[in-house]
């Protein structure tokens, strides 16, 4: 683990030094530029005083980075082209068991030729447009702003009816 470096980097980014540091928490400068360069391991006791004295939770200092924070910037998101151009599908984020898309939809197309079912659960926002949501038996009509879920197990589809091009957000959770 590297808790020195991000003890380093909180106190830096909040403009505080070492020696104001040591005063606010009654460590030494050698001990915390020690913890802060990874010469040293902190008792739990002490990682708490440090991080009530630097105003954040003791568990961030606990994370590993690929724990903390990830950022997909717009143009390193991941897209996917089907139905002849009709379907775009951008994967905004990914963490874990849980994947946010970006679906645009022609008018006509849909998430398929025909329904389809896996593993998970789905939420879907209608940011533009009209659209079609079938689920087994049942079938409703969106339009923007309307949202609904499901569980993704249950064959489903999901067509634009309206006359200009449907935007979707969709935010799909899956254990496996």
């Amino acid at each position: 683990m590297d808790i020195g470096s991000t003890i380093r980097s909180i106190r830096k980014r909040k403009k505080i030094t070492i020696a104001e540091m040591s005063c606010g928490t009654g460590l030494s400068k050698g001990f915390i530029s020690n913890m802060e360069n990874n010469n040293t391991s902190p008792s739990i006791s002490t990682l708490e005083t440090v991080a009530n004295f630097l105003n954040v939770p003791l568990t961030y200092l606990l994370l590993k980075k690929e724990d903390r924070i990830q950022v997909v910037r717009q143009d390193e998101r991941t897209l996917t082209i089907s139905q002849q151009g009709k379907m775009k599908v951008e994967t905004v984020s990914s963490r874990g068991g849980l994947r946010i898309m970006h679906v645009e939809l022609e008018p006509g197309a849909s998430s398929g030729v025909e329904p389809h079912a896996h593993q998970g659960e789905e939420c879907h926002v209608v940011l533009k447009g009209t659209i079609l949501a079938e689920q087994g038996e049942e079938s409703i009509i969106l339009n923007e702003g309307d949202s609904f879920s499901w569980n993704a197990s249950v064959p489903h589809i999901v067509k634009n009816i309206g006359e200009d091009p449907a935007v979707v957000l969709i935010a799909v959770y899956s254990t496996n």
